[in-house]
């Protein structure tokens, strides 16, 4: 069985036991997360569809930890101006492992 979940503005296709990096959720590691926001679930032969969530459907995962992704470098240059500035970012994540798929 697998579902297509809604989090983060991102969609993400799971089965029990993937383990998937989300952006970051207000939980703290070893806690449960429900998904409620289903945008497909499916079965061998069968997919059912919701308009646009599936009703009654949720996906149950457990928080493995949180963290800050790779750093990346941004550098804006303005030519012939002498201007340069450069920034960095590290995106926060949280990684989840599901543990069920209900509906």
């Amino acid at each position: 069985m697998y579902a297509v979940i809604l989090t983060g503005g991102k969609q993400y296709s799971v089965k029990v036991g993937d383990s998937i990096f989300v952006e970051k959720l207000g939980a703290e590691a070893d806690s449960e997360v429900t998904f409620d926001k289903v945008l497909a679930i499916g079965e061998e032969g069968a997919v059912k569809f919701g308009t646009p969530t599936v009703d009654g459907a949720a996906v149950v995962g457990k928080v493995v930890k949180n963290g800050k992704g790779k750093k990346l470098n941004i550098i804006t240059y303005r030519p012939k101006k002498g201007s340069m500035v450069r920034k960095g970012h590290r995106q926060p994540y949280t990684k989840v492992e599901i543990t069920a798929i209900n509906g």
